[in-house]
């Protein structure tokens, strides 16, 4: 079973990346976040950054955003040209910003739009194509078409997130909907939602026995040793989480060349991270309250063994 690092927006950069690999690693790929080509503007070299082969220690599997087909194949063709083979088309992003412009799971809304997205990019490209997806848009009524759609074109793998947009991160993953993709989809199929321990990959890899893998996000962030976990290695210390988050702070300094951006990105991923600490509320409380790096680093030095 192949094990993937889901994309989290402004979280699972490359700096992020490069240190989990060193210290952590034991998952297969990493996906880099999302870029998303537009028709009208030029994909700038700022864009590309976290994708540039000199910036990542292992090459991340690029996603994108886009409803428009001549958008996406002139950032393939850059993509082709920094030396990658496959994009990841995200239709699983539930943000409205995203939605109103019929990206991520707002091209779920229009599947006869789909089908063109479709048909102009897999005509016209030689580029591996894989699909992150929810099950739909208002209802898990609606995956019977969508699976359908993406059943007719050479998609080299489906990674479904089984909830559907109007849900965002909320309910449980929906078992009926994944079933479906499980027993129709026509080529690998991915499940991504809500592993946030090896109890919790055990249980779907249990039932679902031929999935090709397993995509985890949020539940890697909490716990960046859960692929290890999985793979039979030690648990998770608090040391190490301390240790990595020293890393990052001094990796995000370089490259931000800001204390207090430096401390935003570190307090964002710190939130998932005391969700192993659930009685520690006092530290929880003074993590969020840190204006300084020196009072973060205060407050995680004051956390137990795990």
């Amino acid at each position: 079973m192949k094990l993937y690092f889901a994309p989290l927006e402004g979280i699972t950069t490359y700096t992020y990346r490069n240190a989990h690999s060193e210290m952590f690693g034991e998952c297969d790929k990493y996906f880099a976040p999302f870029i998303t080509p537009t028709a009208n503007e030029k994909i700038s070299l700022k864009s590309l950054r976290d994708i540039l082969p000199e910036n990542n220690m292992k090459r991340p599997v690029v996603q994108a955003l886009s409803s428009n087909a001549e958008a996406f194949l002139g950032f393939a063709q850059k993509v082709k040209d920094l030396g990658y083979n496959e994009i990841n088309l995200n239709f699983g992003c539930p943000s409205g910003t995203v939605v109103k412009k019929m990206r991520g799971a707002g091209a779920l809304r229009d599947l006869d739009a789909l089908k063109r997205l479709f048909d102009g990019i897999f005509s016209r490209t030689d580029m591996t194509i894989s699909v992150k997806t929810r099950a739909g848009f208002y209802s898990h009524d609606e995956f019977d078409e969508i699976l359908s759609i993406y059943n007719k074109y050479p998609i080299s793998e489906l990674i479904v997130h089984p909830r559907i947009r109007e849900e965002y991160y909320n309910n449980l993953p929906n078992e009926e909907s994944f079933e479906k993709a499980y027993k129709g989809a026509k080529t690998k199929l991915s499940f991504n939602g809500n592993v946030y321990s090896v109890k919790d990959y055990e249980k779907i890899t249990q039932k679902y026995k031929k999935l090709d893998s397993v995509m985890i996000g949020r539940g890697a962030i909490k716990n960046p040793a859960i692929f290890r976990e999985i793979r039979g290695g030690k648990h998770l210390e608090t040391k190490e989480l301390v240790d990595f988050s020293h890393i990052l702070e001094e990796r995000y300094l370089k490259v931000l060349g800001s204390e207090i951006y430096t401390l935003h990105k570190l307090k964002e991923i710190w939130i998932y991270v005391m969700q192993n600490f659930p009685e520690e509320k006092k530290i929880l409380k003074a993590v969020k309250k840190a204006n300084r790096l020196c009072d973060l680093n205060s407050a995680i030095g004051c956390l137990p063994k795990l």
